[in-house]
């Protein structure tokens, strides 16, 4: 009798062990904002045909082992928007479209950064968006509406969390209803911050800080990191705010573990703007980020987890127009986001004293998009182009397209479509639908996120993984 209690004793421990063995120290969530299965599909099929083949190059998250896919509707709608999406996947609970970390009757809900923190583990959130957007915002604010920038970026203060990073904030020194207020820079520094902007600028600063924000540098846009596409030499990248993110989680040799966010937020701003081949470069840099955390899990494969998905999609990209084919290496031929090139007609259109020609237009279509140069349009490609030049530059009559985060020139507009014909994809909406996201895992309780689920099994999933 001794030696059977014995026996189970010595079970009960080594159970106990493996379960601890398997716990997840160090906790990745990437938020692909507007990815939906096809913005996945889409850049792989491209990288395959940039490979020269048929079919598809895998991205690293899209070729983790585990994979499955989540609905994403809210308390108020069938289709969910950013905030009541990334409430979910932050806290687990259904809210109403337009609410940051509070449920449908506006009680507060914890995050799983939240409850990471409380765990004792140190916490970061990172986006290519504002630090005070909606999805970064789920994760540690408490508001009833996602427009109260200001607000939230008190929020941000208020929870404490070691390490923040993005664009820069929305509205630093305005309250919800318009009226003046304090800078939020002081008051960060005052909290304990160091901010630094920049790459190089963390880098001079991350010993001696104790938390930190990571911001762009001084004059560049503070809603947002510049598109892949539209990228230049020194510009911060989503990349090397999640090289920084993990440097400053684990400075000192800090081993008490860490839960991450990463946002790539213009994704969605892309497929707002139906613009595919910008589209397809955002995904692709948020696989750059995260093959930094597939890198960190190589060397702590036991103890880290990695999970991708979405809050919702956007754009209903659908692949395919005729012909059972499509042509996404034409994608390639374009070297800018439509907002660079409207800015660019813009510009033209300034130069020109609303007089260019036909023949500048098109010349900077080539140089922009490729268009004729190395991608022959169709007569009814051309027409259209020609058509909205002749409103707009010869008669002036200048409407501008209008997105959620753009307003677009509208030769600009018709230059994205055309590609998205020359591609052969199409678009459904200018705005979110309510397709499936999709899911996947690597590491350290990853197995629970096999097959069909809901946003919020996510981050109770994820909690559970981390014995949070």
């Amino acid at each position: 009798m001794y030696m059977k209690r014995l026996n189970y004793l010595l079970l009960f421990v080594l159970l106990a062990v493996a379960a601890q063995a398997q716990q997840a120290k160090y906790v990745f969530l990437f938020i692909g904002d507007g990815m939906g299965l096809n913005q996945v599909n889409t850049t792989e099929m491209y990288m395959g045909e940039q490979a020269g083949r048929i079919g598809t190059e895998p991205l690293t998250f899209a070729s983790f082992p585990v994979a499955g896919m989540a609905t994403t509707y809210s308390a108020s709608n069938s289709i969910t928007d950013s905030a009541a999406g990334g409430t979910a996947l932050a806290t687990g609970r259904k809210t109403y479209n337009g609410a940051i970390g509070v449920d449908a009757e506006k009680n507060t809900v914890t995050s799983v950064a939240e409850q990471a923190k409380k765990a004792g583990r140190r916490v970061g959130i990172a986006t290519s968006v504002s630090i005070d957007h909606a999805t970064p915002a789920s994760f540690y604010a408490h508001r009833p509406d996602r427009g109260m920038y200001y607000e939230i970026a008190q929020d941000m203060l208020k929870a404490g969390f070691d390490f923040y990073a993005g664009g820069g904030f929305l509205r630093p020194n305005k309250t919800f209803d318009g009226k003046e207020a304090p800078s939020i820079f002081p008051q960060i520094e005052e909290a304990g911050y160091t901010l630094a902007r920049g790459a190089d600028d963390y880098l001079a600063k991350r010993a001696d800080a104790r938390k930190m924000v990571l911001i762009q540098q001084e004059g560049a846009e503070p809603s947002c990191l510049p598109y892949a596409i539209d990228r230049k030499e020194g510009d911060l990248t989503l990349r090397q705010i999640t090289e920084s993110a993990i440097d400053f989680l684990t400075k000192d040799g800090d081993r008490r573990g860490f839960f991450l966010m990463v946002e790539g937020g213009k994704i969605d701003w892309a497929c707002h703007n139906n613009d595919v081949g910008t589209a397809v470069r955002e995904v692709m840099d948020l696989d750059e980020a995260v093959k930094v955390a597939y890198e960190f899990y190589k060397k702590h494969p036991k103890e880290t987890l990695i999970v991708i998905t979405a809050d919702h999609e956007t754009g209903g990209l659908g692949l395919g127009a005729k012909n059972y084919t499509l042509a996404l290496k034409s994608l390639a031929c374009q070297d800018h986001s439509q907002e660079t090139l409207s800015r660019a007609i813009t510009d033209l259109r300034k130069n020109g004293n609303h007089k260019a020609s036909w023949a500048e237009v098109k010349a900077l279509l080539t140089e922009k998009m490729g268009f004729w140069s190395e991608l022959p349009l169709s007569w009814e490609q051309e027409k259209l182009l020609r058509d909205v030049y002749e409103e707009s530059f010869v008669r002036n009559h200048v409407q501008f397209a209008e997105s959620l985060y753009a307003k677009t020139e509208p030769l600009a507009a018709a230059a994205r479509r055309v590609m998205s014909q020359l591609a052969l994809v199409g678009w459904t909406s200018g705005t979110h639908t309510a397709e499936y996201v999709p899911v996947f895992a690597i590491g350290a309780g990853s197995k629970a996120f096999y097959g069909k689920m809901d946003n919020t099994d996510i981050p109770k999933r994820i909690a559970k993984a981390a014995g949070y």
